[in-house]
């Protein structure tokens, strides 16, 4: 009956805003949003619940820079650092352990033999990431690291004439996107100040607005030989309307491609279905492989035949006659043929057991957790540190991403005065989070967190904040 009952809880709030879920589930169970009970609920709802177990999740004993006095010793941390590093699959030991057992076994019989032949490791996942990414089979690659591959597609992509020669890109991208397009466009004998296009939001807000992103390209398209944005801005969370920009950049001419990193394994992507020229990521965040892990690259179909990579290497050659060895390239269509390398097996099983948990759900499944989980976090947050124009001295959270869940993923950054203290006041009591000073990053990754994580983080940043008020009042 008690299962019933919550089914029926959930069905009466279905098809409403996250925070209108919670307040109706709060409401049909007799509490407040607030109570610890609605995290529990919510937790015993969650159909994706039985993925946690499927990752190694630290106590928080271990961790660095906790007060013993402040935590549990044998308690779980409350990880809320995905968009930085995932956890560990609990099945990725046991697979790197087997492939060195494979290396000792039978040494160089390993590329064809054993339990994962190694010749083939990457493309036996390339079907499971092209899933995530809503691509084609052959239109995705797993290959080097991101920035190795965002270099390797702008050499062919970016290919700037007399007129067209811009590159247009956030001016708050990630450091790595900024230099590989700035050393891209000296490499082609151009001044990065007259070739790099760098579109700020307006004065006074913390995001750009789709309509001026779109706007500067009906603008300037006609100049623009590349549009390359991020899919989530790793700073402030936003996720960008990907279609709506490689619409219009198709519109002017241009060709349009995506850093990802942000962004796979967060939000639903479909980049085949949106005509996106091309994209790269690293599989490390919300992917779980482990850092530096092996990164993932994406060439739409239609350029198969006509964007040819500049650099190549034995693994861009076609499998069938890659060990012929006779120094006669056979180019792999499309976005293998920028394969320079073998893969390194040992990355590819790592990456190998976090595609697994994937397989177990869908975008979908997993994108409506995140609206809930995000959403809560959200609800909480406004309901104790909003500014208070009454009490000027009162610490306050402000966020900064959009409060609109279609331009979000599951990040929240927060800004509040002091928070490098407040993030010292976290860490104490077993938070895992991201500073980026002044914005606080905090991402409640659906694969894995709980909502009594989301309970747990606001309960230790309510006694941060307290601690940090009371030092700065003892200051005074």
């Amino acid at each position: 009956m008690l299962a019933r009952r919550r089914l029926l809880i959930m069905d009466r709030c279905v098809g409403k805003l996250p925070k209108e879920i919670l307040e109706c589930a709060a409401s049909n169970l007799g509490c407040s949003i607030t109570d610890e009970k609605l995290a529990i609920h919510l937790d015993q709802e969650d159909e994706l619940q039985h993925l946690r177990d499927q990752f190694h999740i630290p106590k928080s004993k271990d961790l660095p820079s906790i007060d013993p006095a402040l935590i549990k010793p044998e308690e779980e941390c409350v990880y809320l650092c995905g968009h930085s590093l995932g956890l560990q699959p609990k099945k990725t030991k046991g697979y790197i352990n087997e492939m060195l057992d494979d290396w000792a076994r039978i040494g160089a019989h390993g590329h064809f033999h054993g339990s994962y032949p190694w010749a083939l490791g990457d493309e036996c996942l390339s079907e499971r990431m092209a899933n995530i990414v809503g691509a084609k089979k052959e239109e995705t690659a797993l290959m080097n690291g991101l920035s190795v591959n965002l270099h390797l597609l702008l050499l062919s992509f970016y290919k700037p004439s007399s007129s067209r020669h811009k590159i247009l890109m956030e001016a708050g991208a990630f450091p790595s996107d900024y230099y590989a397009v700035e050393s891209q466009i000296r490499l082609q004998g151009r001044d990065p100040k007259e070739s790099m296009l760098l579109l700020s939001p307006a004065e006074g807000e913390e995001i750009l607005q789709t309509k001026d992103i779109l706007s500067t390209i009906e603008k300037e398209g006609d100049s623009i030989a590349v549009i390359l944005f991020s899919g989530v801005q790793y700073y402030t969370g936003q996720l960008f309307d990907m279609l709506s920009i490689t619409r219009a950049g198709h519109a002017k001419g241009c060709y349009v491609g995506f850093d990802l990193a942000h962004a796979v394994g967060n939000v639903e992507l479909h980049l085949h279905d949106w005509n996106v020229d091309f994209a790269c990521w690293c599989n490390y965040k919300y992917l779980n492989s482990g850092a530096g892990a092996l990164a993932g690259a994406y060439i739409h179909e239609k350029h198969k035949s006509t964007i040819k990579p500049t650099l190549l290497g034995w693994w861009s050659h076609n499998f069938k006659s890659r060990f012929q060895m006779d120094n006669k390239l056979d180019l792999s269509p499309g976005v293998n043929g920028f394969r320079i390398s073998n893969p390194p097996i040992l990355l590819v099983r790592s990456l190998q057991a976090s595609l697994e948990i994937y397989n177990q759900t869908d975008k979908k499944a997993l994108r409506k957790k995140s609206v809930l989980l995000t959403g809560y976090l959200e609800c909480l947050i406004k309901h104790y540190h909003l500014k208070d124009p009454d009490n000027p001295q009162k610490l306050y959270i402000d966020i900064i991403t959009p409060s609109n869940i279609e331009e979000r993923g599951c990040q929240l950054s927060l800004f509040s005065d002091h928070m490098q203290k407040i993030f010292l006041e976290l860490m104490k009591r077993g938070v895992v989070a991201d500073i980026r000073e002044p914005i606080l990053r905090i991402a409640p990754v659906p694969l894995y967190n709980s909502f009594y994580d989301v309970y747990r983080f606001v309960s230790k940043l309510n006694e941060s904040l307290n601690s940090v008020s009371r030092e700065l009042k003892d200051g005074m």
